[in-house]
């Protein structure tokens, strides 16, 4: 591997690193987009290129939301593979209250929205109830390796249960509800594919020149259904084996996370995040204007207020009114601060803004708040994770009537 190659990938891996270049790629988009030269954003945003015949004349906004956006779901669908069988959601009992929290987590977001958008008068905007819902895993887990010193581990855990949970709620809700015009020929023909994928991606012959134009058939068929491209990103992560085949030192699900996990948090997330972020104020009216809309105002308070109420409520009725506790050395008011880091939804809640809305008023809206309420839940989550470690910790801090083992810190 060249040293340039090895430099890319502790890059892109590091959560902070690559949480922070996502977000210098959504502030350059919007300073692009509200400069004297944002035509030529929008220009570039609404080039098209592509097989008009495969139905995939797509702009480069699209391209990066439908396209390289299916890497980082593929990534999300590998992980949620592992997770669910060998990680942390394959013991019920240890998962129960993170999958209880993140349920919780969007829950309230998408209720707070809908009362809001209703009371403040815009009941049109509705369907974009689950924009404030979605977690961004890279941005929250960067917050707390930078704030978190001091906190347990079993934190770090509990908030990625957590944000996997989340994602896989997302993809359902995407799936189901931001679908349209399906056609059910063309998806069979997309599931069929990934059957296929599956079937070799557990052979012997799991070579990356059969597998890789596997899945872009499989992508291009399910782009062409209806059903959000993405989806087959998620579908073809979890065919991936996660247990030791063949006698190889690892199981897959390690090595094609380590393969395509930096082309996703260095190149494709950052890209879609520059076409997706760029909103261009002074097209959707003044700056008061558009943050006095009720959109913004749902999806502001849904992210900054909604998610924090979710996860604490959820979890302290869990706890209260079941024997279910939280993990070793963890307590209630721990997760405070995850709360508010559940508040950072970045990528996924930028992806369903444009699919809510096809008006660029109320999506100029909903991508502004989203912006804006992320990084005050961040600053928020920051200010509370180290407010949380300068306090004392007792030695049965789940209170499940023993002490505390796993207290090894971050």
């Amino acid at each position: 591997m060249s040293t340039v190659t090895s430099k890319f990938r502790a890059i892109a891996t590091n959560e902070t690193l690559s949480g922070a270049i996502l977000l210098f790629a959504a502030l350059a988009a919007i300073v692009w987009a509200n400069s004297p030269w944002q035509q030529a954003y929008h220009d570039l945003s609404d080039f098209t290129f592509g097989p008009e015949a495969l139905h995939l004349n797509l702009s480069v906004a699209s391209w990066a939301a439908d396209g390289l956006l299916a890497l980082f779901f593929f990534v999300v669908g590998v992980e949620l593979k592992h997770e669910l069988t060998v990680g942390s959601l394959s013991k019920p009992k240890e998962a129960a209250v993170p999958v209880f929290a993140a349920i919780g987590g969007m829950i309230v977001p998408a209720v707070l929205f809908a009362v809001l958008v209703v009371a403040l008068g815009d009941p049109g905007a509705l369907h974009g109830w689950a924009i404030p819902t979605a977690t961004d895993i890279a941005f929250a887990v960067g917050v707390l390796a930078l704030f978190g010193k001091g906190l347990p581990k079993a934190l770090r855990l509990f908030l990625l249960t957590l944000a996997v949970v989340d994602d896989l709620l997302a993809i359902i809700v995407i799936a189901v509800f931001y679908t349209s015009d399906l056609s059910f020929l063309l998806l069979g023909a997309s599931l069929a594919v990934v059957a296929v994928f599956a079937f070799v991606v557990r052979s012997r012959h799991a070579h990356w020149w059969i597998l890789i134009p596997l899945a872009l058939v499989a992508w291009g068929l399910m782009h062409a259904s209806g059903v959000h491209a993405t989806i087959a990103g998620v579908l073809l992560g979890l065919t991936v084996p996660s247990r030791v085949l063949f006698g190889e030192k690892h199981p897959r699900t390690k090595r094609f996370e380590h393969a395509v996990s930096p082309i996703s948090s260095g190149i494709a997330l950052p890209i879609f995040a520059f076409f997706a972020a760029g909103v261009t104020v002074s097209g959707s009216g003044s700056l008061g204007e558009v943050l006095s809309q009720p959109v913004f105002i749902a999806v502001f308070f849904g992210l900054v207020v909604g998610k924090v109420v979710g996860v604490l409520a959820a979890t302290s009725l869990v706890v209260k009114f079941t024997p279910l506790r939280l993990p070793d050395a963890i307590g209630v008011r721990d997760l405070l601060p995850v709360g508010f880091l559940c508040g950072i939804g970045f990528t996924v809640a930028l992806l369903v803004a444009e699919l809510s809305y096809p008006d660029t008023e109320h999506t100029a809206a909903a991508k502004l708040a989203i912006l804006i309420g992320s990084v005050a839940a961040a600053i928020l989550g920051a200010v509370m994770l180290r407010w949380d470690a300068r306090k004392a910790r007792h030695q049965d801090m789940n209170q499940d009537g023993m002490t505390d083992v796993n207290v090894e810190l971050m």
